[in-house]
């Protein structure tokens, strides 16, 4: 099996098993979606929902992000970890948006790597769910699954991405990732994965090297 037809049989059986899948991040607004995702580097997805709707309440705008104090953007993210940091990225991330994109969050993963804090995870994760462009979101989930299946190889994100893109049809890329990132939580972990319950120990190659 070819790793194309291999990409292609993984992507029918979670395509079989999470149906209906889309971003756990929660979010109403483009640039939410945007600060959520850089809050959510080293830090769960269920943790920044439980932070974002304060903090969204609070600062309802692009413009009101930027024009805030980042002490008070602290207050309300330091449960997500790396706060300071995180708090900066957000702000100066929103005044970029409101001084050079008119408030708009870009389009292009070019355009979203020059924001303060966005790399390219969270700039492909981006242009596929706001603006339903190919994209291939490589998360520590993504890499784990799709290295232990013989996908890819390595930990570098962009390695792994450009590795994904070369197999993986560009309109499957997005649901790929996401179903990936469901089946890395419950059921491919990074300890103890359940392989006994696994739709994909079949074609696994980390399950088969096990036997």
């Amino acid at each position: 099996m070819t790793k194309k037809q291999l990409a292609a049989e993984v992507i029918s059986r979670l395509k079989d098993e999470y149906p209906e899948v889309k971003c756990a991040l929660v979010y109403s607004k483009p640039h939410e979606l945007l600060i959520a995702t850089r809050l959510s580097a080293q830090c769960t997805d269920v943790r920044v929902n439980k932070v974002t709707p304060a903090l969204f309440e609070r600062f309802t705008s692009v413009d009101k992000f930027a024009d805030a104090e980042v002490s008070e953007v602290e207050e309300y993210i330091k449960s997500c970890g790396l706060f300071h940091t995180k708090a900066r990225d957000i702000v100066d991330m929103c005044c970029v948006l409101r001084d050079v994109h008119g408030g708009e969050v870009p389009d292009s993963i070019e355009e979203l790597v020059k924001l303060p804090g966005v790399g390219r995870k969270t700039a492909n994760l981006i242009v596929g769910d706001l603006y339903g462009k190919p994209a291939m979101v490589c998360d520590t989930h993504v890499i784990r699954l799709t290295n232990r299946l013989g996908l890819s190889t390595g930990t570098d994100a962009a390695k792994v991405e450009k590795q994904l893109r070369a197999i993986v049809p560009p309109e499957e890329g997005l649901m790929l990732c996401h179903r990936l990132v469901w089946h890395g939580r419950g059921v491919c972990a990074a300890r103890n994965p359940k392989c006994a319950e696994c739709v994909l120990s079949g074609i696994c190659k980390a399950y088969k090297s096990d036997k």
